[in-house]
């Protein structure tokens, strides 16, 4: 191998540390990448690949993005999943000898990023860690960095559990024990689209003692070791700003697998992927990127405890009734910025004045907003006001020494108020004193000389000089001045007691700039002495800003606040909260639901088209809203508190998986027979079209007397399958319902009402006939279906075996008898020699093969 420069040797030591991340190694006023680094970030950056010597041998691969826009090109790299490591030099090149000393000071991965442009306000920046331990059980901790937060989850019910918890997150990185399987890691890195770290080590560090005090598990503490073990390495500084690790009990919350968030569109929609159109959509009227968050939060994890989600609604319906006092309490929250977000940079050393500055406004709202909220006649509102403790020590600091409008360098001065240091005062008063004695020297030289154009100038290369036009050097006096610099129409020189001057100023400016910095340093750490206060009042603040927010939503779209009730839910013209919404001309059709012990599934039939998915959705999106403290949209509400809710609506393959549609309906099916209980809410939309008529049918009906005799689950069942409405007589549980729909004049008209009963017809040619297929087409299509019906149609088997359910194939124990053959087997022969198959078409002879097959079986 040819020998490499000293520089390069260092590049590729330090790289060999950094294997899976694009090193951004310092040079100048470049950051360099070489090799393959330099070939891909090329490509991903859109950037020009150049090459460099590297020694004796083969040029090397090389390209660079300027220091001082590199933000920019790391975001880029960030979002798409890379991690980048910043190497920078630790020692000045000027007293270096040989190689400049370069280290990498900070791994940024896409799980730990904070600087502001790379985080999105209104949602958190999860990295977590899984572990797993010998008795199958799993750990996973979650940390955003940006704010502080650290929860754990132990699951202990297998490894289906994990991805749904995982996938209910927004997490953008895992850390993982490399030891972890093969297809385990797969699953997380394809199948949830998160970036996979490694991390073995899980001993824990006991400066961090205080975040664990409510760990009382060996497995807790080891998975959030694991995590703790890796920021720290990746981060290389202090992590002050992390709060106390909270457990989730995840039996606390309605679970909610990755099939039911996904279809329900809580947070994004399927296909847009994006936040409108989603109930997260609707449900945001938040005045405050923390309160956003909390949202989202809340949407993630609703409520179980009947107690906390009435804490919420009491708070809600306060704020619901006090119209005035609630518009100004969210002019109140609009001044107050992200005190999460700006703790975390305060403690991670990123923060510059101009935080500063936004901290100190948003505390200063704090006491208008205890004043605000103690205008409500509700005890909930006004102990929201009690917890509301304002740092009035930390304005205090902010007022009396930084500057209202400070740059964004901390390096260049202009930050520090006058009277708050003593020196910096001294420094500034010679500065100021010093540039005043020259402008009276400039006066002075023009009136000694009589030259008007003479004036005295400064640049960093010469200082300050007295500049002469050339044709006025006749009219210096001889010995006063010394040369400098010699320009095209100018000459400039200085004096001694200019120079004097000059030395006096530039020391007290470049003394002021780094007391001004050091200055700055200090307040911000003691500020960050503060942090808990500051994340405790962010907390009460966002909390204040989701409720108010529901308040605000609620009275927007005439929702209203819910009764929770033991067993009969009852909801009076129920609506779907985004579909109302996107129509926005008030024409959605409101819809009762009602579901008891007695009644616990309803059998819905009616068009495609018609509303039945609607109808469905809007049941579990109510049911959410309610548990997260929510009012609802209805004319009213009895809610039962559910345990899960599944969910099986919609078509979709899974490419990643390899699984078709079909299977991935089975799948969500059978993950909500598998896990529902009595008080679970299960949807399930159009069972079995993805297979044949009769294999479909039998799933369908299956899945129903399963659901029926067994869990007892409130359910909602839609389908197409109308033979199935007879399941009434046999399931005294279950009751048909429809969506009403007219034929008029030969078309179709949605009506979107749901009666009782069963749908006399399905609708679909009428459905075609609007998606505008060809008349001709639509004619054949009507004329095969009057044909069909007055054949025989497949009936749904009541037939029972021991165990309750339907006997759907033959016992092999039973001897099958041979059938006689057909009386009229030779005219269906004749009939088939007689057939000219090449002159008609496939549906003719599918058509005839069917007659034919018809008659032998008569």
């Amino acid at each position: 191998m040819a020998k490499l420069t000293p520089m390069m040797e260092q590049y590729i030591k330090i790289k060999a540390e950094y294997k899976d991340a694009f090193l951004f190694y310092r040079l100048g006023d470049f950051y360099e990448m070489f090799y393959d680094d330099a070939i891909n970030a090329s490509r991903e950056l859109e950037i020009t690949l150049t090459k460099r010597a590297g020694g004796k041998g083969d040029p090397i691969p090389m390209c660079g993005v300027p220091y001082h826009s590199a933000e920019n090109y790391i975001r880029t790299l960030i979002e798409k999943g890379y991690k980048v490591a910043i190497c920078e030099q630790v020692e000045d090149p000027k007293t270096a000898k040989g190689v400049v000393k370069r280290e990498v000071v900070q791994l940024i991965t896409p799980g730990t990023v904070m600087e502001t442009n790379m985080l999105k306000e209104g949602e958190n920046n999860y990295i977590a860690s899984l572990s797993h331990f010998n008795d199958g059980s799993y750990v996973i901790v979650y940390n955003d960095l940006s704010t502080g937060e650290n929860h754990i989850a132990l699951i202990s019910h297998g490894w289906d559990a994990v991805i749904h918890e995982l996938y209910n997150q927004p997490i953008k990185e895992i850390v993982i024990s490399s030891n972890l399987p093969d297809d385990m890691q797969l699953q997380l890195q394809d199948r949830l689209n998160i970036t996979l770290s490694y991390q073995d080590e899980v001993t824990f560090n006991a400066e961090y003692r205080s975040l664990t005090e409510n760990l009382n598990d060996e497995r807790l503490m080891k998975a959030f070791s694991r995590l703790l073990n890796y920021i720290q390495h990746t981060q290389k500084r202090a992590l002050d700003h992390l709060q106390k690790a909270k457990v989730i009990k995840l039996k606390q919350y309605l679970s909610l697998d990755m099939y039911s968030k996904r279809n329900l569109e809580l947070t994004e929609t399927i296909i847009k992927k994006g936040k409108h159109g989603s109930l997260l959509w609707v449900l945001d009227k938040t005045a405050t990127a923390m309160g956003s968050r909390m949202l989202k939060k809340w949407l993630e994890r609703p409520l179980l405890n009947e107690n906390q989600i009435e804490e919420r609604l009491e708070i809600v319906d306060g704020f619901y009734r006090g119209f005035m006092e609630r518009d100004s309490l969210r002019d109140i929250l609009k001044s107050v910025y992200d005190l999460e977000r700006l703790a975390g940079r305060i403690a991670f050393g990123n923060v510059n004045a101009r935080d500063l500055i936004q901290l100190k406004r948003s505390l200063q709202t704090i006491p208008e907003l205890k004043n605000t909220l103690y205008q409500f006649n509700r005890k909930e509102i006004n102990s929201l006001a009690d917890d509301l403790i304002s740092p009035d020590h930390i304005v205090n600091l902010l007022d009396g020494s930084l500057v209202d409008d400070p740059p964004i360098s901390i390096k260049e001065g202009s930050i520090i108020k006058d009277g708050y240091n003593e020196q910096l005062d001294t420094y500034r008063y010679a500065t100021k004193n010093g540039k005043k004695w020259i402008a009276e020297l400039e006066k002075k030289e023009k009136q000694e000389t009589n030259i008007k154009s003479l004036k005295i100038g400064y640049n960093r290369v010469f200082g300050y000089y007295i500049e002469v036009t050339k044709a006025n050097l006749h009219l210096l006096p001889e010995g006063r001045y010394e040369r400098k610099q010699t320009l095209t129409n100018a000459e400039r020189y200085i004096t001694p007691e200019l120079k004097e001057k000059e030395e006096l100023i530039l020391e007290a400016e470049e003394k002021s700039i780094d007391l001004e910095y050091r200055l700055f340093i200090e307040i911000r750490e003691k500020i960050k002495n503060h942090i808990p206060e500051l994340q405790h009042l962010a907390d009460v603040v966002s909390k204040i800003d989701v409720l108010q927010g529901f308040a605000t939503v609620s009275e927007a779209n005439n929702y209203k606040r819910p009764q929770f009730v033991e067993s009969k839910l009852n909801i009076k013209n129920g609506r779907h909260p985004v579909i109302e919404q996107v129509m926005k001309d008030g024409s959605f059709v409101p819809n009762d639901i009602s579901l008891d012990e007695s009644k616990n599934i309803l059998l819905i039939t009616g068009p495609n088209m018609s509303g039945k998915s609607t109808y469905m959705r809007q049941l579990a999106l109510t049911a959410i809203m309610g548990q997260i403290g929510c009012f609802v949209p209805c004319d009213d509400a009895d809610l039962i508190i559910f345990d899960q809710i599944f969910t099986r609506i919609g078509a979709a393959d899974d490419l990643v998986s390899g699984q078709s549609t079909f299977m991935v309906e089975m799948l969500e099916a059978n993950h909500a027979i598998a896990n529902a209980t009595d008080r679970s809410l299960i949807l399930l939309d159009e069972i079995g079209r993805g297979t044949s008529t009769y294999d479909g049918m039998a799933l369908a009906q299956a899945i129903v007397e399963h659901i029926h005799n067994n869990i007892h689950a409130k359910t909602l069942f839609s389908t197409h399958y109308h033979e199935l409405t007879t399941l009434e007589d046999s399931l005294s549980n279950l009751k048909n319902i429809h969506v009403r729909a007219e034929e008029h004049e030969g078309n179709v008209v949605f009506l979107h009402q749901i009666k009782d009963g069963a749908a006399d017809q399905s609708y679909g040619i009428h459905v075609a006939k609007l998606a505008k297929l060809p008349d001709p087409l639509i004619e054949r299509a009507t004329a095969i279906l009057q044909q069909l019906e007055a054949e025989d149609k497949p009936k749904p088997i009541t037939e029972k075996m021991d165990s309750g359910q339907l006997s759907f194939f033959v016992d092999e124990n039973k001897k099958v008898k041979k059938e006689k053959q057909p009386a009229n087997s030779d005219k269906v022969i004749n009939d088939l020699k007689e057939m000219n198959l090449f002159e008609m078409t496939p549906m003719e002879a599918m058509n005839e093969l069917y007659r034919l097959q018809k008659e032998m079986k008569q």
